[in-house]
């Protein structure tokens, strides 16, 4: 198994709606605000080679949106996803796997894109797109809440292309040899969280669950999730198991850093150690 960190750009999020009922005294010196109250994030994916797969853990904001939407999140594409996937010498056609851990489009955008003729397909035609049938229900019926998060456009062309493939929610589901994956249910129904055992090592791409090493402390938790106090629980859990198992934590959303160790303290389980993926590979 070889990793490959790609970054896609960033975007701007509410620093008040991303740390929930945390005050703003508390975050604003780790996450500086604008201001607008906004706070700049990461929209970083993850390249996982296994044999003679290739498979792409989320896709970013995408750039088809219109300039209102863009207006809104502010992104910026110093680094755009295939720029990043031609450095590691990989095109579009290469990608065998889209591995979505969930459909918000953050997530999920770059993964269908419009070509000059106004038509939406897949960015990656070879590919097949994961997600599961719970969330997949979730997201295109979606609540009024989340509806927002969730555009028909960056989701409903994956099924009409025939590419979209459901994995079975099931306790230790793995997708191939060394790609386990959890599903937590506090941020949005099902989401993925893809557990990767390379060597001696576990690398947990967190996803929403902890999108940054801020989101460490178990009250630090997004007011996007439409169950908080089962995301609670799902924190509590994983990160235990995290100190136990000696994981390290994949960010998404993470601005300055790409992972991090934890451990136990009085304090309860905080953060340990910031590392690239590279150095917690030993590379």
């Amino acid at each position: 198994m070889k990793l490959h960190v790609i970054e896609t750009g960033t975007f701007k999020l509410d620093g008040g709606a991303m740390f929930g009922v945390v005050p703003k005294k508390l975050w604003k010196n780790v996450v500086p605000a604008d201001e607008n109250n906004l706070c700049t994030w990461a929209l970083r994916c993850l390249l996982v080679e296994i044999d003679n797969r290739k498979i792409l853990i989320d896709c970013g904001l995408g750039d088809k949106q219109d300039a209102r939407f863009f207006n809104f999140y502010e992104p910026t594409y110093q680094h755009t996803l295939h720029q990043e996937l031609q450095k590691i010498n990989i095109s579009a056609n290469d990608i065998t796997d889209v591995f979505l851990t969930h459909l918000h489009f953050d997530h999920c955008g770059g993964a269908i894109i419009k070509n000059v003729d106004g038509k939406l397909l897949p960015a990656f035609p070879n590919a097949i797109y994961w997600s599961n049938e719970a969330h997949w229900k979730w997201a295109t019926v979606p609540n009024n809440r989340e509806k927002a998060s969730f555009l028909k456009e960056n989701i409903l062309p994956i099924q009409e292309s025939g590419l979209l493939k459901f994995i079975p929610i099931e306790k230790d589901v793995e997708l191939y040899k060394g790609f386990k994956i959890k599903f937590a249910y506090g941020h949005t129904e099902a989401m993925m969280l893809p557990q990767l055992e390379i060597g001696n090592k576990t690398i947990v791409y967190t996803a929403d669950l902890i999108p940054s090493a801020a989101h460490i402390p178990l009250p630090y938790i997004m007011g996007y999730d439409m169950r908080p106090l089962v995301t609670l629980q799902e924190k509590e859990v994983f990160l235990k198991e995290a100190v136990e198992k000696n994981y390290t934590l994949f960010f998404e959303h993470d601005n300055q850093t790409e992972c991090a160790t934890v451990k136990q303290s009085e304090k309860g389980i905080t953060l340990d150690t910031k590392i690239t993926l590279k150095e917690s590979l030993g590379l």
